[in-house]
């Protein structure tokens, strides 16, 4: 399942994001690309070691962290530290695959946080490859994209201005992407129908559907 997820971030939030961002020491993306992704990676990220990072990267998890859409969808048991990069001067990311374990984490969804305005940059799409074809996605600031970090992508080069966001990974209690779409759209379907009756029997069904689903697939 690839979601965008609406408002991770508030107005205020981004001002403040970006202007520490643009106070912070960039270095070479390829740092911490895998060794066939350094082959087609070129952009640039934050030092991880900088004593801003530590607290940056805490608001902005906890900001995800606390989205309703991205805890029904993602069912996250463990989230990686965030890697802030940006791309300009022709800048881009070949297509490649996620490594499957970040942070000795198990990496089950890939997720990317916009954080430049998409009028002020060309370029830069973020690109799906799925059985239907590429997708590209280019979005709003403080919108997030999710997908399986199965999937094959790349970023296109920016050839206009500078393209921001934040990039991380996630391993879900459900490791199967076709599970947690089911129990997404399950939780989805009781939510309205809890808003239009309240608790119902039906409501009532779905949610013992949903709770026994949830025990079956968890890995724990």
């Amino acid at each position: 399942m690839i979601l965008v997820i609406p408002d991770i971030l508030t107005e205020n939030d981004l001002k403040k994001l970006t202007e520490r961002l643009a106070a912070m020491k960039y270095v070479d993306g390829t740092t911490t690309a895998g060794w066939h992704a350094k082959l087609v990676k070129n952009n640039q990220q934050i030092d991880r070691q900088q004593p801003d990072y530590q607290p940056m990267n805490k608001a902005v998890t906890e900001a995800i962290m606390r989205n309703g859409t991205f805890r029904m969808a993602a069912r996250p048991r463990h989230v990686t530290p965030l890697l802030f990069s940006r791309y300009r001067d022709s800048m881009e990311y070949g297509t490649h695959v996620d490594d499957p374990h970040m942070h000795n984490l198990r990496s089950d969804i890939s997720f990317t946080l916009f954080l430049s305005d998409p009028a002020t940059y060309d370029g830069g799409e973020l690109v799906m490859e799925t059985s239907a074809g590429e997708k590209p996605f280019k979005l709003k600031p403080g919108q997030m994209i999710i997908y399986p970090s199965t999937t094959l992508h790349r970023v296109t080069a920016v050839t206009r201005g500078e393209r921001q966001a934040a990039v991380g990974w996630c391993q879900s209690y459900v490791r199967e992407a076709d599970k947690r779409e089911i129990l997404y759209d399950l939780d989805l379907t009781r939510r309205a129908i809890f808003e239009k009756e309240k608790k119902s029997r039906e409501f009532d069904v779905l949610s013992r559907c949903h709770a026994n689903l949830l025990r079956m697939w968890s890995d724990g």
